[in-house]
């Protein structure tokens, strides 16, 4: 079966995340993303966060899975031929260099146009043009920069970041959108363009619904759905939230059996508004479900504190895995707080390709994240990192260069 990216060609000139988070779900559609990087060296992930001396780290087999790898010497003047014969043959060069490193490499907008008008050029950079756009950015800072850290955490506690990579991954996957955007355009105009996602506009867009609390905040002082209502205060900024859901509809981190013991047996419970009832019989509160103090969401607000104070007293009776099944029973939204372990030993994130394992060279066979989109069409077949170099003959031989001149360019240093 075809791929939905096939005939797609990806000049990938990224590195460490959010460039590589995005080339890899190209590839993982089937477009040939062809990763280029230093001789000898390579991705500085390779060699990051190792668990095994001398082979690929785990951090960067996870992000370029289905690529091959190039060696090229863009400072030598036959590799820059190299380089400028790949840029004819390709559809997209991906790159999160420092600003104007590609402008330095002397490959800037106008050179690539010249070389190839087709071509869409996508960067990942830290800021968009403004004060900081020179700026050097990583995961925490872009979740700092872009709101996500002031509002996370605990309102009697500092900023906090989240485990998850928005501001990297979130990126990444922002970008691979623009690019596909932009290559369906190029079916009308024939033309490539820029594509940029800044890391700062990525996690905003991310936290958009703090934005939204932002302009309530400021009409009308309170936010009557934040753990601060009706006892705390507020100030000019959204505040943190702890665990309430962000919605219209209150949630909170429970506690489970065993949360003595276990940093995980939590649930996530959601008092949603139209199984208000089935929650009262379901914890033995019957008689909420008809006193003017709880019986309506609004009525509710002021409470919340206590509400979950009591459904706690229910939850901390059952594992959280007990406590799902009851209430999955009545629609009652909730979720275990689940650890990574779990999620690794997890049997159906197995079977639909969610976790994946791969088995590589040097490595052995290991767990990785698959692709999280799916395609009916175009099923994703997750195949391992490519080693240094890999396929630098292979592409080489693919762009015309006889077996003689591979050997000349490889004794110049060129690749």
């Amino acid at each position: 079966m075809s791929k939905a990216l096939d005939g797609v060609r990806i000049l990938d000139f990224t590195h460490v995340q959010s460039g590589p988070t995005c080339t890899q779900l190209l590839a993982w559609f089937g477009a040939d993303v062809i990763k280029v990087e230093r001789a000898g060296a390579g991705d500085i992930t390779r060699e990051q966060l190792r668990d095994i001396p001398d082979v690929d780290s785990l951090y960067f087999t996870m992000l370029n899975h289905n690529k091959r790898s190039v060696t090229i010497d863009t400072k030598n003047p036959e590799g820059k031929l190299v380089l400028e014969a790949l840029i004819q043959k390709c559809d997209v060069l991906v790159e999160n260099f420092a600003p104007g490193a590609l402008d330095r490499m002397g490959f800037t907008w106008e050179r690539i146009q010249e070389l190839n008008p087709r071509m869409i050029v996508a960067s990942v950079k830290g800021f968009g043009p403004g004060p900081y756009e020179d700026c050097k950015v990583y995961e925490n800072v872009a979740q700092c920069a872009g709101g996500a850290a002031s509002t996370t955490g605990f309102d009697d506690g500092p900023p906090v970041v989240s485990g998850a990579q928005i501001g990297d991954s979130g990126t990444g996957l922002h970008l691979a959108l623009g690019i596909v955007t932009a290559l369906y355009q190029r079916t009308v105009t024939g033309r490539g363009q820029r594509v940029l996602a800044a890391m700062q506009d990525g996690v905003l867009n991310l936290c958009r619904v703090k934005l939204r609390d932002q302009q309530r905040l400021e009409r009308t002082g309170t936010m009557k759905e934040y753990p601060q209502y009706p006892n705390g205060t507020f100030g000019e900024a959204v505040p943190r939230a702890g665990n309430a859901s962000g919605g219209g509809q209150p949630g909170w981190i429970l506690k489970c059996k065993g949360w003595e013991t276990d940093p995980n047996a939590y649930i996530y419970f959601i008092t949603q508004a139209p199984v208000w009832a089935k929650i009262c019989n379901v914890i033995g509160k019957e008689e909420w479900a008809t006193d003017p103090n709880y019986a309506t969401p609004a009525a509710r607000l002021p409470h919340l504190k206590d509400i979950f104070a009591e459904i706690e007293h229910w939850t901390m009776t059952k594992t959280k895995f007990e406590a799902m099944e009851i209430l999955n029973k009545y629609d009652i939204p909730c979720g275990p707080i689940l650890s990574m372990k779990e999620i690794a030993e997890e049997p159906s994130l197995r079977k639909t390709g969610t976790i994946v394992e791969v088995d590589h060279p040097t490595r052995g066979k290991y767990l990785t994240v698959g692709n999280p989109i799916k395609l009916s069409d175009s099923p994703t077949e997750v195949r391992r990192s490519p080693l240094l170099g890999e396929h630098t003959d292979e592409v080489m031989a693919e762009l015309g260069y006889s077996p003689e001149q591979i050997s000349a360019l490889r004794t110049a240093g060129a690749i």
